[in-house]
């Protein structure tokens, strides 16, 4: 099996773009919102590329069933370790720095229910991580439509359920679905895994177009994307946006061209480090906290940032999160290493 470069090479500008949305500030400011804007192109490709490499895995193993317990329980592993990390994190800020301890720690587990547990990933400063659960959860489901020979069927169900997930973002203006968030499992991540994995089942005729069109074609949708955000939020001032109605065709445009473009990064450093995307999502949110603690006391809040402390802010929590989660995998392959000897 061909090994996808691009995919690791897209995955480093989709990373560095969740990087930067979550370090440049939320503001009214045309620039910021062009750039948060674009950026939204990151979650949907991953989830796509994830289900994309999990089909080929899948349909390419004659115990399938075996691979997806073991690839299951893996990113399982993840959610948990992380979702931990920031829970300890969270009750060590909270016992160095709240003035009234056990009631600030009553009020923090509180958030910890079930169901921002188990489904949305909330609860924790370490909000990214609901990427991680939803992507467990669209796995099994993926998995057992899979099983049942009904792919199609489910990609039709995610579908509908991903444009019905709009009227939680800034198509509640319409008409608001009655749901806390629709960054979740049911309304993102099963559409666009279920999506790769459907580029992988069905294995559609990629190379009949040049690269150079579904190129071309993503930066249509992602101008009309633009567009879209900016109708919604600026002029009918509707909530913000994460994800839009144009956000599936720019997506079914990059990650063709990813197909389209396998050897596209081979060798590049950069390449390498989107290969670690995964870990550096989980991690750069603590960096981000950090950091941010650290501008304060230099008295330069968040507030207070201008476009160059905002591009070394995130440049800071960028480097230290793949420098970190780079060190930490060379540790455990020593310590694998150790014991295989």
């Amino acid at each position: 099996m061909e090994r996808n470069y691009a995919i690791d090479f897209i995955k480093f500008f989709a990373i560095l773009a969740v990087v930067i949305i979550h370090t440049f500030p939320s503001d009214n400011q045309l620039g910021y919102f062009i750039l948060d804007n674009f950026a939204r192109f990151a979650v949907p490709f991953f989830f796509a590329a994830s289900g994309y490499l999990f089909g080929l895995k899948v349909i390419n193993t004659p115990k399938s069933l075996a691979y997806f317990k073991k690839y299951t329980i893996k990113i399982l592993k993840i959610y948990v370790t992380w979702f931990v990390f920031y829970m300890a994190y969270d009750v060590m800020k909270i016992l160095l720095n709240a003035g009234n301890v056990s009631s600030e720690l009553a009020k923090y587990l509180e958030g910890l229910t079930p169901l921002n547990l188990f489904y949305y990933g909330q609860g924790t400063s370490g909000y990214q991580l609901w990427f991680v659960i939803s992507l467990v959860w669209s796995t099994v489901i993926l998995y057992f439509f899979y099983r049942l020979k009904k792919i199609k069927l489910l990609l039709i169900i995610a579908f509908c359920l991903n444009l019905l997930g709009l009227f939680g973002q800034s198509y509640s203006i319409f008409d608001p679905l009655p749901v806390s968030t629709t960054r979740a499992a049911l309304y993102i991540s099963l559409f666009y895994t279920t999506l790769g994995f459907w580029f992988a089942f069905a294995k559609p005729n990629i190379r009949s177009l040049n690269k150079k069109t579904y190129f071309f074609w993503f930066f249509c949708f992602s101008a009309l994307q633009f567009a879209e955000g900016y109708a919604f939020e600026k002029v009918l001032e509707a909530k913000h946006g994460e994800y839009f109605l144009s956000t599936i065709f720019l997506t079914v445009f990059l990650f063709s061209f990813a197909l389209s473009s396998p050897q596209l990064g081979k060798g590049l450093f950069i390449t390498r480090i989107g290969g670690n995307a995964l870990g550096i999502y989980a991690i750069h949110v603590f960096f981000i906290d950090l950091n941010d603690m650290m501008f304060k006391k230099l008295g330069l809040e968040q507030s207070s940032h201008h476009l160059l402390l905002n591009i070394i802010d995130a440049f800071l929590v960028f480097t230290l999160s793949y420098l970190t989660y780079e060190a930490w995998g060379r540790i455990l392959r020593f310590i694998k290493h150790k014991k295989g000897t």
